[in-house]
């Protein structure tokens, strides 16, 4: 299927790895023009590489979104590759363990900023550009918005947060035609998961435990899984989709236990 993303500029938060880049390597597939914003700027430049002698399109912005200005810059940046902005993909962020029994308040605000403020930052600075294009903004949350984890109060929050703004900003940007939706991961095989799964004494062990409780396929989502939901919800061909949470988990969420 076509989506019709040919020749659209596309902004990309955490877009150098993981879950983001599956979705930039995706746009570029679908001849869409990914701006990848990243803080990691040795990851960005080797996947711009990779592209361009592909002979895809892309671009990079290399910003740590928790600094003053970087989110307006980012933005800025984005419209100065082609003068437009199609959309939106808020993807940034990673689970820092800030607790309720350990984590201090500063702790719990820095890890706002890291997780859920600059989701607003973007979106209300590429505001003006969406609107001219009708465009659309996806919001990449977790599932640990749904279910909590234990131990990570400051990304559970912020997780939720990303999906009350979802409906927030569906109902606010209806009129002016721009679409808001939410993706929800449950457990996606990244560098940052793979990370964490080396901290246990058997990470193997640990890795079957969990996608023994995934109940389609006993397996991880892949991070093209993702971006695939991701496009869909970018595209034309959902143009009647706002507002919505779309679950690419394999059941893992609202599935009943009792099949695991």
């Amino acid at each position: 299927m076509d989506l019709d993303l040919k020749d659209r500029t596309v902004l990309v938060t955490g877009g150098a790895k993981g879950i983001g880049e599956a979705v930039t390597r995706a746009l570029a597939a679908e001849g869409a023009l990914p701006v990848v914003v990243d803080r990691d700027r040795e990851a960005g430049e080797a996947l711009r590489t990779e592209l361009d002698a592909s002979g895809a399109r892309s671009a990079l912005v290399v910003a740590d979104l928790m600094e003053p200005g970087a989110c307006r810059r980012a933005v800025e940046e984005a419209l100065g590759v082609t003068g437009r902005l199609d959309a939106v993909v808020n993807n940034a962020g990673v689970n820092d363990r800030v607790s309720l029994e350990e984590g201090t308040v500063e702790d719990f605000v820095r890890s706002l900023r890291r997780n859920l403020i600059h989701y607003f930052e973007i979106a209300q600075y590429a505001l003006p550009a969406l609107k001219e294009t009708r465009g659309a903004i996806v919001n990449v949350s977790s599932k640990v918005a749904m279910t909590g984890q234990g131990g990570t109060s400051g990304y559970a929050a912020s997780k939720g947060g990303i999906l009350a703004l979802t409906r927030e900003w569906a109902v606010d940007l209806a009129p002016a035609g721009v679409r808001v939706n939410a993706v929800v991961p449950a457990e996606v095989m990244t560098p940052l998961y793979r990370q964490w799964l080396g901290t246990f004494p058997d990470p193997d062990e640990k890795l079957a435990d969990i996608v023994r409780r995934v109940p389609l396929g006993r397996r991880m989502t892949t991070p093209e899984e993702i971006a695939a939901v991701v496009l869909f919800l970018l595209s034309p061909r959902s143009g009647h989709t706002t507002g919505q949470y779309l679950f690419a988990d394999g059941g893992y969420v609202h599935l009943d236990r009792a099949i695991t």
